[in-house]
């Protein structure tokens, strides 16, 4: 059943918003048992959403300054009304023609009244909409062919008495104030349902969104430990023991590592991300486990045992709202939680709302992890098993290219690489046969792979972050970030059982020794997300406003606990609902597309996006061919950094396409010739970064290059130059000069520019 009929069989919105209220989380991710592919399966209860609230707990609600509000929701424009061939106007016959001057002079003597302003604020317009309706209505009454009978005849009559004393007058300017107030309405809908939108977008209490769930007493065990303590391993051998089990993770990686260990172990278990589906039983039904990305799991299928790792995600700012979604409405009788010990307190608070309790098991390292005294200072210094962490591309590159120049093979790993590239990486690195002794890495060695590292650099510890408003900041290494990302040096049962962690620059060493020694702050809030569902009962409200709208409006308006949860980062969405807003799509779709797993900050990739909704809306199928004809197919090995980086993009559009392909089948049919190719890709991917050196070489050559080139052509027109006597006045000769000298050169020149060339400069 789609939405919209069931808003259409409620007699009333308050129906609706329960239904609303009721939808589970992030429906567009959902799973359907025994299905092929990804379906949005909205659920529907008759169950009313209580809002508890535990005994002794203080809870506080996030409250929104009114007036920002105010200025997200956009006014629709009322067009003044024509006659269009509908006969006499009969206000005009009953009372003459108005006169625009005195109309005007009606209207702003309405407008100067404080009693108005006043008024219209008991009905949900602040200053500033107050201000917008009153021009819409002004200009409405002024420019239109002809006006509602009853508005002609009370304008006629306020012209008329304005010269009369107040006694005469037998109306008053205030009694335009309902005319203008059926206007305002009209120009801003929300005012007609504001209740409404407050309660669909009422998140204080999300435990009851998941009635499955609800309906379980769960068993809920925390296994809380660091990097290498085996807390994961625990909390697996209760997933491959049980009769069914759900294992929900942060990368496809981890999930795809499950998945093999599953099968391997005997125990039929179906891989489950964005991209991919690889169903074990041969008739296409499920089967009894499931490795899934934690986005991807069904909060509707009963399991017995469900794992839910990397639990400290659940404060990140973009996805966190994922781990909320699995804590709170994972369907099992036994949940296993993995991760720092520092959401211990969070879960806690989160599971009051559900009548669980917590069991918590904590799990101590398995290897030894010391801070050296001595920082690195020189890659001559570098060793077999070391890994160099760095936390930008170009940082990467230089390092690499300044290790393999001391005559050692590196291994690289950096977020943008494809999951096949990173694991070949690894799995030279750990390869002690293969030569390839030293790792360079960005923080995605944090988690999912498994690395055989002796030690540990820091090339900086500061990092770039995104925050809540998607704003970015350079901030300084977390303890929480230091122990995952360190805690990666010595690994049980292997040749490296001892792990080490230093910084390359000393001036670093006692700031990260004081970082590892503290202790990890505790995660104080869980991230929400707004569900498809609830967007589109506020567009069913406000059917005008752009879907960015629609979410701005929502996140300033809706109530949240933020003691416990906090609404996550949605600028990537806005950016791409921004994107393909002049794109005709149904909304359902547009919020589907919306949530696809891109970054704004990737151009090629969201220029694709916008032609794949393009090529959609025409009802055109997104063929292999016409695909690949805009992603400059067949690919080739990159000679340069600049192709590298492009094949990377490139390999996200085939992700991006994967992803589309698994929600609109019939609209993406190419799947399985898409995969292949990317395939390939994530190979030729693989065969560029294992000549990374050249790339560089082959990139400081071209600017070597273009830097003689440009510096042939200055040495060209200074000769030139020379030669001419007739030297305009404030043209200065200019040698080449370094960085530091251009901004006192520029002053020089601009000192003795004379007025002519100034003007023809601003010309």
């Amino acid at each position: 059943m789609s939405i919209w009929s069931s808003i259409n069989r409620c007699c009333c919105h308050g129906q609706a918003v329960r239904i609303a209220q009721n939808v589970h989380l992030s429906a567009v991710y959902r799973i359907a048992p025994h299905r092929t592919h990804s379906t949005l399966l909205p659920t529907w209860t008759n169950h009313p959403r209580p809002h508890t609230m535990s005994v002794g707990i203080r809870r506080r609600w996030k409250s929104t300054n009114p007036e920002l509000i105010s200025s997200l929701f956009v006014p629709v424009q009322i067009e003044p009304a024509t006659n269009s061939g509908q006969g006499e106007d009969i206000g005009e016959e009953f009372t003459g023609k108005l006169n625009r001057d005195e109309v005007l002079k009606a209207m702003n003597a309405f407008y100067r009244r404080p009693e108005m302003k006043r008024l219209a604020e008991e009905h949900g317009l602040d200053s500033r909409l107050f201000h917008q309706a009153f021009i819409s209505f002004r200009k409405y009454c002024v420019k239109s062919q002809t006006l509602p009978v009853e508005l002609h005849i009370l304008l006629s009559d306020l012209i008329q008495s304005q010269n009369l004393s107040p006694s005469a007058q037998t109306n008053h300017i205030d009694d335009l104030f309902p005319y203008f107030l059926q206007h305002a309405k009209k120009c801003y809908p929300h005012l007609e349902c504001m209740d409404d939108l407050r309660q669909i977008s009422d998140l204080r209490s999300p435990a009851n969104w998941y009635p499955e769930a609800r309906q379980k007493q769960r068993k809920v065990i925390f296994h809380a430990g660091p990097t290498n303590s085996g807390k994961t391993f625990g909390a697996m051998e209760h997933y491959l023991k049980a009769k069914s089990g759900i294992y929900c993770g942060p990368l496809k990686l981890l999930a795809n590592e499950v998945f093999h260990k599953a099968n391997d172990r005997g125990v039929p278990c179906d891989l489950i991300t964005g991209e991919e589906r690889r169903l074990m039983n041969p008739d296409g039904g499920s089967s009894s486990h499931i490795a899934c990305t934690v986005e991807m799991a069904s909060t509707q299928v009963a399991y017995e045992v469900g794992v839910i790792d990397e639990i400290q995600m659940i404060r990140d700012t973009a996805r966190g709202w994922a781990w909320t979604r699995t804590v709170l409405g994972l369907c099992v009788d036994e949940l296993h939680l993995c991760g720092e010990a520092a959401a211990i307190d969070l879960i806690k608070e989160m599971l009051l709302d559900t009548g669980e309790d917590l069991e918590v098991k904590t799990y101590k390292r398995l290897t030894s992890l010391t801070i050296s005294d001595r920082a690195l200072q020189s890659f001559d210094n570098i060793q077999d098993g070391d890994c160099v962490v760095a936390f930008s591309k170009n940082d990467i590159f230089s390092i690499t290219r300044a290790i393999e120049q001391r005559g050692r093979s590196c291994a690289v790993i950096y977020g943008a690489l494809p999951p096949g590239t990173k694991v070949l990486q690894a799995k030279n690195f750990n390869d002690p046969e293969h030569g390839t002794n030293v790792l360079v890495a960005t923080d995605a060695i944090g988690m999912g792979l498994n690395l055989n590292i002796k030690r540990v650099i820091f090339y900086s510890l500061v990092k770039p972050t995104v925050n809540e408003k998607g704003e970015k900041d350079m901030e300084q290494l977390s303890t929480s970030q230091a122990l995952q990302i360190g805690g990666r040096a010595g690994r049980y049962r292997t040749q490296y059982a001892e792990g080490e962690v230093t910084t390359f620059r000393p001036e670093d060493l006692a700031t990260l020794q004081e970082i590892m020694a503290k202790p990890i702050e505790p995660i104080e809030t869980a991230g929400l997300h707004p569900t498809a569902e609830q967007i589109e009962l506020f567009a069913y409200h406000l059917p005008k406003a752009t879907l960015s709208n629609l979410i701005d409006i929502f996140v300033g308006i809706c109530q949240v606990d933020d003691s416990v949860y906090f609404m996550c980062n949605i600028e990537d969405f806005k950016f791409l609902a921004d994107t393909i807003q002049h794109v005709p799509l149904p909304l359902k779709t547009r919020y589907t597309f919306c949530c696809a797993p891109i970054s704004r900050k990737q151009p090629f990739v969201c220029s694709i996006f916008l032609k794949f909704a393009r090529q959609f809306s025409r009802g055109e199928a997104l063929t292999f061919d016409w695909v690949t004809s805009q992603l400059g197919y067949p690919f080739a090995i990159p000679d340069t950094i600049a192709e590298l980086q492009h094949l990377e993009n490139v390999f996200d559009v085939f992700d991006l396409y994967l992803w589309l392909s698994y929600r609109f089948q019939d609209m993406f049919p190419d799947q399985e010739r898409m995969r292949a190719t990317q395939h390939e890709l994530d190979n030729i991917i693989h065969q560029g970064v294992s000549k990374i050196t050249k790339l560089i070489q082959q990139a400081n050559l071209a600017q070597s290059e273009t830097t003689d080139t440009r510096q042939s052509s200055s040495n060209t027109s200074r000769r030139d130059s020379g030669r001419n006597r007739s030297q305009p006045e404030g043209d200065a000769v200019v040698e080449p000069v370094k960085d530091s000298q251009k901004l006192t050169l520029k002053s020089q020149i601009l000192t003795r520019r004379p007025r002519g060339s100034a003007l023809l400069n601003r010309k």
